[in-house]
């Protein structure tokens, strides 16, 4: 068990993706809380298990990813997802914001195509304002 860590800058975390397990052991370092700080705030007295999430020798369960997102404040989508953006837990964002992130990783000519379709639908939407403010 290692007593001490050096925390991962916040711009370097961003640069790289970061394994599950990696992702608990730099949030949990972050707050400079040792294995046995954060198997407590679980609820649960097994270090160990800590160690084996952060050492890739165990997955933890939905229920427990769920509880280390509500711990670290953080989304599930971030402690999962290979550079998603680091929001608090339960963060109120709406379902075209979260595709529009996504799609932000497309290819050009892909993000140049959802560009247009939205041009385009924002354009229609103008013409209607006018023509309900016209009647």
């Amino acid at each position: 068990m290692r007593a001490h860590l050096t925390p991962v800058s916040p711009a370097a975390a961003a640069e790289e993706p970061m394994p599950l397990g990696d992702q608990i052991r730099h949030l949990r370092a972050e707050r400079r809380w040792s294995q046995a700080d954060l198997a407590s705030r679980l609820g649960t007295n097994d270090a160990a298990a800590i160690s084996r999430y952060e050492n890739g020798k165990m997955t933890p369960t939905t229920d427990v990813v769920v509880r280390l997102a509500e711990i670290f404040d953080v989304t599930t989508d971030y402690l999962l997802i290979d550079g998603a953006p680091r929001r608090p837990f339960g963060d109120p964002r709406d379902e075209l914001t979260e595709k529009i992130t996504l799609a932000s990783r497309l290819p050009p000519a892909d993000k140049a195509a959802i560009a247009h379709i939205i041009d385009g639908l924002l354009a229609n939407h103008r013409i209607r304002a006018a023509l309900d403010q016209a009647r």
